[in-house]
């Protein structure tokens, strides 16, 4: 298993244990977190970039699977709001990438990893082409004016989806 943080910081040397904000986790006690590798689709964005991530699950029906997917060999999908697609241009991530012995497993079902310990990268990678980083790993890209009916009609879906930053989103109408 590989484990990965991603940032928009180019030089980060140690990663300490920060206090969650979380209200499902222990606010006195700080961690590092990070994700397997299966899910860094969720996160080759802009940090603040709205998304709806979704992909095939063990549960997930072949008929959501046919409705939320363009082909039969597509199973992940990243949903944007066509605002973003300048900064998707543009930006620059840096993969962190963890020796996975002092994690554990903290959400099953994001991928999220936490370790109490302050953590050192065995490596790092930049990645600039991020359209060319999701279509790498067989990752369907689809831009939208908002997000929110999309967004809706994921969560009432038998797929495994993620809803990230959705603050930054469009309004509802």
């Amino acid at each position: 298993m590989r484990l990965f943080h991603v940032s928009e910081e180019p030089d980060i040397r140690e990663f300490l244990p920060r206090l969650p904000k979380r209200a499902d986790l222990d606010p006195g006690t700080g961690l590092v977190w990070a994700m397997e590798e299966f899910y860094l689709p969720n996160f080759l964005t802009p940090r603040d970039c709205p998304r709806v991530a979704y992909h095939v699950g063990e549960r997930t029906t072949e008929a959501d699977r046919r409705a939320f997917f363009s082909s039969d060999t597509m199973r992940y999908a990243v949903v944007i709001e066509n605002k973003w697609v300048p900064a998707m241009l543009s930006a620059v991530l840096y993969l962190y990438e963890f020796d996975p012995d002092d994690f554990v497993l903290q959400d099953a079902a994001a991928g999220y990893y936490v370790s109490k310990n302050r953590q050192t990268p065995i490596a790092k990678y930049q990645v600039k082409d991020l359209f060319g980083q999701l279509a790498a790993r067989n990752v369907e890209i689809r831009i939208v004016d908002r997000l929110w009916d999309i967004a809706d009609r994921v969560k009432g879906s038998t797929l495994d989806w993620s809803l990230c930053r959705m603050a930054f989103a469009q309004p509802r109408p």
